[in-house]
């Protein structure tokens, strides 16, 4: 198992921003702001059958609290 730390190392090895982000994703790590992590909360907890179609306020405190545990987690 890839650590975040070990993740972003090799992914800074790279001159080319593309190659540096396929880096953190192959190694399964994941850049994410309110932004995109609200649109993943609404596509997974939501999904199709949701009475909304884009992240509304309960999804985007839900990433506000899972951006800031993933903080503490990965030492940030």
């Amino acid at each position: 198992m890839t650590t975040t730390r070990e993740a972003l190392e090799a992914a800074m090895r790279h001159s080319n921003p593309d190659q540096a982000m396929s880096m953190l994703s192959e190694q399964g790590a994941a850049i994410a702001n309110r932004d995109t992590m609200s649109q993943a909360i609404h596509d997974v907890y939501c999904g199709i059958m949701a009475d909304h179609e884009h992240p509304n306020e309960k999804d985007r405190e839900q990433a506000d609290k899972m951006l800031a545990a993933l903080g503490r987690l990965s030492g940030a």
